[in-house]
């Protein structure tokens, strides 16, 4: 959808070249590109559901998001102490609450930076095991898989040396 864009511009032409290194696809609608939103799917399935490819999105207001499914999309922005509010209980007496609220990006080329250092940190490094066609393998599986491979190449190079001094001692 955006690829002229990506094109135009250095430091988007560096995204786009990321993007196809990663396997992201653009997905982003004529609506969405209309109100300034990106869209991006990545090829590693949703965990959660592992029907769906993992989206996120970039919005006009600044806000960076996961779009894995209607009910759990959630901000990815970084989070920052924001001004504590003071309250009025029933009682008569003030309460104060301190909150949470995101570091807005008011930059597009900047949220779309800022998406892609997300992604690979948090999909592509943390969840190596599960990018290549989309399947998760824990930890766990990884390393009994490992180590009987090792065990494999050691009876392998084992039952190599064998033959070999049958062969040395046939020889003689």
């Amino acid at each position: 959808m955006n690829r002229e864009q990506y094109n135009s511009d250095p430091r988007y032409a560096k995204v786009l070249e990321t993007m196809d290194l990663l396997g992201i696809m653009d997905v982003t609608t004529t609506r969405q590109h209309k109100n300034g939103t990106v869209v991006w799917k990545l090829p590693i399935k949703n965990w959660n559901s592992g029907k769906t490819n993992i989206e996120v999105a970039s919005f006009s207001t600044g806000y960076v998001r996961n779009q894995n499914s209607g009910y759990s999309n959630y901000q990815l922005n970084k989070r920052c102490e924001s001004e504590p509010e003071y309250f009025k209980l029933a009682n008569g007496d003030y309460r104060k609450f301190e909150t949470r609220g995101c570091v807005l990006i008011p930059v597009e080329i900047d949220r779309l930076e800022y998406l892609l250092k997300y992604c690979i940190k948090n999909y592509y490094i943390k969840h190596a095991n599960q990018v290549p066609n989309g399947d998760y393998y824990p930890k766990w599986m990884y390393e009994n898989k490992c180590n009987e491979c090792d065990r494999n190449d050691r009876t392998r190079d084992l039952e190599n040396k064998l033959d070999t001094i049958k062969r040395i001692a046939d020889y003689e």
